[in-house]
């Protein structure tokens, strides 16, 4: 089977820092594209920022000079560097894969749009 496993998050006074990691584990053969969205009480869920295989990355305005993300392809592992971190960002964050293809015994599967299970980020003094 095919889970995504993140950690990482946390309380954090404004201003401060926090990296959130998300693995992919199986038998996984590639990812497309790996991303966090962040989802608050009573709102959708909104994209943070997403990284695809080749390195193209697209992010929210709303992060843009404080947020980093980055992939380790080998380990199938995405990482979201968050600084200088305001009350706003408090939200779950949930690590998201897009056409990961693994094998199940000998059988070659997809998943699309594959989420992990959230993990907390809070800012506050």
């Amino acid at each position: 089977q095919v889970q995504l496993v993140e950690s990482g998050g946390g309380l954090v006074q404004p201003g401060g820092s926090l990296r959130l990691s998300c693995a992919a584990s199986g038998t996984i053969i590639s990812i497309n594209a790996m991303g966090w969205y962040r989802q608050t009480p009573g709102n959708q869920r909104e994209l943070v920022a997403a990284i695809t295989s080749a390195g193209s990355i697209n992010d929210a305005d709303s992060v843009k000079g404080r947020f980093t993300i980055s992939r380790d392809n080998a380990k199938n592992t995405v990482y979201l560097q968050m600084s200088s971190l305001k009350p706003e960002d408090t939200a779950v964050y949930y690590c998201n894969a897009d056409r990961l293809s693994y094998y199940s015994g000998s059988s070659l599967r997809y998943k699309f749009n594959y989420w992990g299970q959230g993990t907390q980020v809070t800012v506050s003094s």
